[in-house]
């Protein structure tokens, strides 16, 4: 006859407590892995946010950089044209010898030269007397009363105006006919 195994209850509890534990460790290892998995991941999204930030800092250093490196090199363009005007005031002012005519003739041709060379740059001037009066581009400092005159027109400048494009630099300085 077979012998019956009859098993101990305190070995019996012992491996029930061990297949609760192994079956109560999956959940936690499993919650583990988890944790693990996001904490990587938040890592690696902080290092990506980190060099996003970084590299918008350099962008808008580089930026500012590029903006002053603009502003100068175009003052310094301006500059340039400029300066073949000084040096014929320049030649000017060192010849004592010319006549009074010659002198007037030289300083036309230097204000000719001036003017050339801002219309290259792109600048206009405006307010010439018979124009109409435009309050957005003309500084009405005097008026007069002239029945022969239109209207809102323009008799006397007193400093013409200058534009860029759009951008008014100087508005004209004006007598305008009410």
């Amino acid at each position: 006859m077979a012998k019956k195994e009859t098993k101990n209850p305190k070995t019996e509890a012992k491996e029930e407590k061990k297949q609760k534990a192994a079956t109560e460790a999956a959940p936690e290892a499993e919650e583990t892995k988890a944790a693990d998995d996001c904490e990587k991941k938040l890592l690696e999204l902080n290092d990506k946010y980190l060099r996003t930030l970084a590299e918008y800092e350099n962008y808008r250093k580089r930026s500012t950089k590029e903006k002053e490196d603009a502003w100068a090199n175009s003052k310094a363009n301006v500059l340039a044209e400029l300066l073949p005007v000084l040096d014929n005031f320049d030649r000017a002012l060192s010849n004592k010898e010319a006549s009074l005519e010659d002198y007037q003739k030289g300083v036309e041709m230097i204000y000719n030269q001036f003017m050339e060379t801002i219309k290259k740059l792109g600048v206009e001037s405006f307010g010439e007397p018979g124009d109409s009066f435009d309050p957005n581009i003309h500084n009405a400092v005097m008026h007069a009363d002239d029945e022969n005159e239109p209207e809102n027109s323009i008799t006397d400048v007193f400093s013409k105006g200058y534009k860029l494009g759009d951008k008014i630099l100087r508005p004209a300085v004006v007598k305008v006919v009410n």
